[in-house]
């Protein structure tokens, strides 16, 4: 596969690795980028090894609560500036009153709001403010307390980033400071348990290569890779994590402390997981130039 000069540029980014580090690792990986990252960690040339978080949609997510239960619903424009519109922010909030009343993306398509199916609402939205929309997803979560967080509202309940934070015993002013370090901290899973076996996998083999480049001994290397793996569970298990309002304690110490068990967790951020095509503008405006 031909390597280009976007791609290492790209993988640059996303690493802080060399110029010529990146080539090397897209070629010795055909192209494959995740493939990359995995090669310049295990040589120690990534500084980090995180995705670019190019986002494909703007919009808002909207987060609501009644009762014992909670849902997050985001919905997307094609410009941020849709997001501050008002039109547009009601008919989220109203979404997301319908989302209270169903338990899966697909029946609040199909919902009805104001006398008409939700996707017939986005569709006259589309017409009336003049930009394609849609219904991306919904998530829903429930406890005996579930406590709401929108980092950066734009308006009330909804942003850029919602949390939703489900609890058994303690209290609503712990569930938002829980809330709070979800939204910064962004963690994978809620417990080791809980997390992805293959991104288990995964990370064990990276640090095994690391290790072994080191050229230590097998049985060191065993020992070192205990207590990387606990490193990286305490790094990207919610439970596991410093809390950000008392780093003394993991977030699991500081819900005893409160007398609370942390049961569940939705965080939602507007576009993750999926990239925006970047535009050279200045090329459009040539082409546009020509004709």
């Amino acid at each position: 596969m031909a390597i280009t000069a976007a791609m290492v540029k790209e993988l640059r980014e996303m690493t802080g690795a060399g110029m010529m580090d990146a080539k090397k690792a897209l070629t010795e990986n055909d192209g494959d980028q995740e493939a990359a990252i995995d090669w310049l960690r295990t040589k120690g040339l990534a500084k980090a090894a995180k995705k670019s978080g190019r986002i494909a949609a703007e919009g808002l997510v909207a987060v609501k609560v009644d009762g014992g239960k909670g849902i997050a619903v985001e919905v997307n424009s094609e410009t941020d500036f849709v997001g501050k519109n008002a039109d547009f922010q009601a008919m989220v909030g109203g979404i997301a009153d319908v989302a209270l009343t169903v338990d899966s993306t697909e029946a609040l398509l199909t919902a009805d709001m104001n006398g008409k199916p939700v996707t017939e609402v986005v569709t006259d939205a589309v017409a009336t403010i003049g930009e394609n929309m849609s219904v991306r997803r919904m998530a829903s979560i429930e406890g005996d307390t579930v406590v709401s967080y929108v980092h950066n509202p734009a308006t009330a309940g909804m942003g850029k980033i919602g949390v939703l934070v489900a609890l058994k015993g303690g209290d609503e002013a712990f569930g938002k400071q829980v809330a709070m370090h979800i939204a910064a901290a962004n963690p994978q899973s809620l417990s080791e348990a809980d997390l992805d076996a293959a991104v288990v996998e995964k990370e064990r083999n990276v640090q095994i290569e690391i290790a072994r480049e080191s050229g230590k001994p097998e049985q060191v290397i065993e020992k070192m890779i205990v207590g990387r793996m606990k490193k990286f569970m305490s790094e990207v298990t919610l439970l596991g994590q410093n809390f950000v309002v008392n780093p003394d304690l993991t977030v699991e110490a500081a819900a005893k402390e409160a007398g609370a068990e942390i049961v569940g967790y939705i965080r939602m951020e507007v576009g993750e997981g999926i990239e925006k095509k970047e535009e050279d503008f200045a090329a459009e405006v040539a082409k546009a130039a020509q004709g």
